[in-house]
């Protein structure tokens, strides 16, 4: 039987040590044929986030895949103020060379579109690690060019347990709860994979020295940022890497487990905004909701060393 051909997908993001991670990991899989790079404002502003995603594809030697800037602001809110644990260059301080290709000249959402309706219906998959805005903002201007999204793995939200912007609310989706709603309610094939497994996700020190001896390129820049990601020097455990969870669930959905929710997003102004909530009168959307750790982790580190 022949190989089956690589899964195309548009990764978009907000690079973000985490983000790097999982951009690495879909470079060094096999699996994924990466169309491009669609960046966001999120953990940092725009034109850092667009510029780590050339320089992460710079030292991969990827500068083949185009890096495509986003949507600078959300919907209609003010953006969030960057986040201090990814550093001042939005990767934890940990060097990369700088982009040898400029961005495409044209922004984000129109390229997506375009994209969407150039290929056949259902072959573009979209691997999501920020905020949702492109993705809404395409619906909402290009719904022809939307349904055509083959699915959309999404990081964000939390269903069970307490959030990390506020006691219900996670990040990306807090960020910009219009376009959360918008998506989640869209009726396009969407998995979010929320914080209720993203923490159980961990790397050890041991983890990143077995990463660095393995010596492959990718492996040994993924033992930098996550030995950034820890909290302290003497944590043994990372923070969780949330944004790799999107390509481990792309590479071995079985190692996590699914539930079918009706979910419900909180678009107000207060500390629940991006908050959501289980309502029979939500939209149904598909939620990871456990997850193997062991499992993912050594997937991570197969994948990288293999590469």
């Amino acid at each position: 039987m022949p190989d089956a051909k690589p899964r195309r997908i548009v990764i978009d993001t907000d690079p973000g040590i985490d983000d790097a991670i999982g951009i690495l990991l879909a470079l060094a899989s096999s699996e994924f044929s990466i169309t491009g790079l669609t960046t966001v404002a999120g953990n940092i502003g725009i034109e850092t986030t667009t510029r780590n995603a050339g320089r992460l594809l710079a030292f991969a030697g990827r500068e083949d895949i185009p890096v495509v800037r986003g949507e600078a602001a959300p919907l209609s809110r003010p953006g969030p103020e960057p986040l201090n644990l990814h550093g001042e260059n939005g990767i934890g301080g940990v060097a990369l060379p700088d982009p040898g290709r400029q961005p495409e000249s044209r922004p984000a959402v129109p390229w997506l579109a375009d994209l969407l309706l150039d290929q056949p219906a259902g072959t573009i998959e979209i691997l999501a690690l920020g905020p949702l805005t492109n993705l809404a903002r395409v619906f909402l201007h290009h719904p022809d060019a939307a349904r055509r999204i083959g699915g959309i793995i999404a990081m964000g939200g939390v269903i069970h347990e307490t959030g990390n912007v506020g006691p219900r609310s996670e990040f990306n989706l807090w960020a910009d709860p219009e376009a959360a709603e918008v998506v989640v309610s869209s009726g396009l094939p969407l998995v979010l994979v929320p914080l209720d497994v993203t923490r159980r996700v961990r790397a050890s020190r041991e983890f990143a020295l077995a990463l660095r001896a393995a010596g492959t390129p990718l492996a040994v820049m993924v033992a930098d940022l996550v030995e950034s990601y820890f909290e302290t020097k003497t944590h043994q455990e990372s923070r969780p890497l949330h944004d790799p969870c999107v390509m481990l669930f792309a590479l071995a959905p079985e190692l996590f487990r699914l539930e079918d929710l009706h979910l419900v997003v909180n678009t107000g102004s207060t500390g629940e905004a991006g908050a959501l909530t289980v309502d029979a009168r939500g939209s149904a959307v598909r939620v990871a909701t456990g997850v193997d750790g062991p499992a993912v982790l050594d997937l991570l580190a197969r994948t990288l060393t293999a590469a």
